[in-house]
């Protein structure tokens, strides 16, 4: 019996330090947006014959990425809508009203992932499915990531990542309705959004 027992104590020390040695899943790091090189930005048509186009100043992310699996990249942005910018103050203080994105009572806007799909062959692209909320309504976009890059090094030893992304929304879906008619028949402010990211991440220390 006692050499029984000092056999499965054996056995169960030796599976412990198996366990021990092997390879644990990767963890994934976290990167933040570096605000001074990154650009938040929309267009959208006027009179049906130009685009005006802004931007928002104040912007959080964050990213999860393990480096090596881009279908479990996970991403997070916050933008803070009174940041808002088209170079007129007169428009901006109008987006800003309940006409538009009502900042006062809805003072963000947000987009959280829900998965990653069609990732490119290169590596280099994907789409990123997730929840936009602006103005208090929830509606799933995609985001088309582009120019996506990974652990570059900079010359202050920080690890950076960077992509592209693009999305187009219906803006009246969340409730930015305002518009007049104009006599041809065409919209003065048009319904289609397209939401543009230029992002450079550093990752986490």
């Amino acid at each position: 019996m006692t050499l029984i027992r000092t056999t499965l104590a054996v056995a169960a020390a030796a599976a412990l330090s198996l366990v021990s040695l092997a390879p644990s899943s990767a963890q994934a790091d976290t990167w933040t947006i570096d605000a001074a090189h990154s650009h938040v930005g929309f267009k959208v048509r006027h009179l049906a014959v130009s685009w005006v186009r802004g931007d928002f100043s104040k912007v959080e992310a964050t990213i999860d990425y393990d480096g090596k699996d881009l279908t479990k990249l996970s991403a997070e942005v916050t933008i803070d809508i009174a940041s808002i910018s088209t170079e007129n103050s007169k428009r901006d203080e109008h987006l800003k009203s309940p006409d538009f994105f009502d900042a006062a009572n809805h003072p963000t806007m947000t987009f959280k992932s829900k998965k990653v799909v069609n990732v490119g062959a290169d590596g280099t692209s994907f789409d990123l499915v997730g929840d936009l909320t602006m103005r208090g309504t929830t509606k799933e976009v995609t985001l088309n990531v582009t120019d996506w890059v990974s652990g570059v090094v900079d010359p202050w030893g920080n690890t950076k990542s960077g992509a592209t992304a693009k999305t187009t929304v219906n803006r009246t879906e969340y409730g930015l309705e305002w518009n007049n008619v104009l006599e041809t028949g065409g919209l003065v402010v048009g319904e289609d959004v397209t939401i543009e990211l230029e992002l450079e991440l550093n990752k986490s220390k």
